[in-house]
């Protein structure tokens, strides 16, 4: 078993190296939550010591069964999912999965959903007691469970939500991830704002007030049917949507909520959908992404990732940049 020196806070600097919110990573390369298990399970596959970060899978309050199978099912053009949180719950996670997490050799952050803000807020405070966890990663936007995306899609619940998480993370810093869609006229920069300007007072140091971070996206809502047996593929009826199909809608998010709200108030994103290469993570990076989170690629090739930050190695190289953080929201534009 590794020991706990394997924990690097802040590593090297390189030219993949890059900030979020304080936290150094090695390189914009995450695991994204839900696609690697509890923590660590990925390092069996893929040496963790090669990549960003690493996210939890998502824990609430209570230990959840999640929905019934099927659950996972490919699509043409990626891979929709319905697992409906299934997790062990917060009091096991801090019994049986937090004293290891100082042994994992790469950045982790806690993913956490829940029902109510008492829900994530049980939760949060549970990943703030664990040191080796550097941020929490807030889940307002689960489509495969019920209400599971209600935060997610109104401002003055989000605000609220972050207002009330504020108080108990002393020490983690505080990523919200956002859905891909929003009620009525929303735009996807008036939730993001909510999120960032909700104005709560900083438990720590050096806090903002609202997120120190916004993920975008989670999955599209969306549907399949078996058309010789006219049910619905999976046992919940719908669920989202990842992989391929979605990106590009990923890349129209993050360049406009960094063109409208991220970019002057300093606020990192983490591109989330459809990763499956360099040029897909770099297109991330130009649209205003400071680090990019891989799922479904996870499934086709668990060493993706490290291609992944190979190619965008040779990518900033090739652009003439001394780092790729010169290169967030460089899209051209005219």
């Amino acid at each position: 078993m590794p020991s706990a020196t394997l924990f690097i806070v802040n590593p090297p600097a390189g030219i993949l190296s890059v900030s979020l919110a304080g936290i150094t990573l090695r390189n914009p390369v995450i695991l994204a939550a839900g696609t690697c298990g509890y923590l660590d399970e990925m390092n069996d596959v893929v040496d963790l010591s090669r990549v960003g970060a690493v996210v939890t899978k998502s824990i609430t309050r209570l230990p959840r069964d999640g929905n019934a199978t099927w659950r996972i099912v490919e699509t043409r053009c990626g891979m929709m999912n319905a697992i409906g949180l299934a997790n062990i719950g917060v009091d096991a996670f801090a019994r049986d999965i937090a004293p290891r997490v100082a042994r994992v050799p790469t950045t982790v952050i806690g993913s956490i959903a829940g029902f109510s803000i008492d829900d994530y807020v049980a939760v949060a405070a549970a990943m703030d007691d664990c040191d080796a966890i550097q941020a929490v990663e807030v889940n307002v936007s689960c489509p495969n469970v019920h209400g599971g995306t209600e935060f997610g899609a109104d401002p003055r619940a989000l605000s609220e939500l972050v207002r009330s998480l504020r108080p108990v993370l002393s020490r983690a810093r505080l990523f919200v991830k956002l859905s891909p869609i929003a009620n009525g006229p929303l735009a996807i920069k008036d939730v993001a704002k909510a999120a960032i300007d909700a104005g709560a007072q900083p438990a720590g140091p050096n806090q903002r007030p609202g997120a120190d971070a916004i993920c975008l996206a989670n999955t599209m809502p969306a549907m399949a049917i078996d058309v010789h047996t006219r049910r619905p593929r999976l046992a919940n009826i719908t669920g989202g949507l990842s992989g391929p199909a979605v990106h590009p809608i990923a890349v129209k998010l993050i360049h406009d909520c960094y063109r409208a709200v991220a970019k002057d108030s300093g606020t990192p994103i983490i591109g989330i959908g459809g990763v499956l290469s360099w040029e897909d993570a770099a297109e991330f990076i130009l649209a205003g992404a400071s680090a990019v989170e891989m799922g479904t690629s996870l499934f086709v090739d668990p060493r993706s990732p490290l291609k992944v930050a190979a190619g965008l190695e040779t990518w900033v190289r090739a652009q003439g940049a001394t780092g790729i953080t010169e290169l967030v929201g460089g899209v051209k534009l005219e």
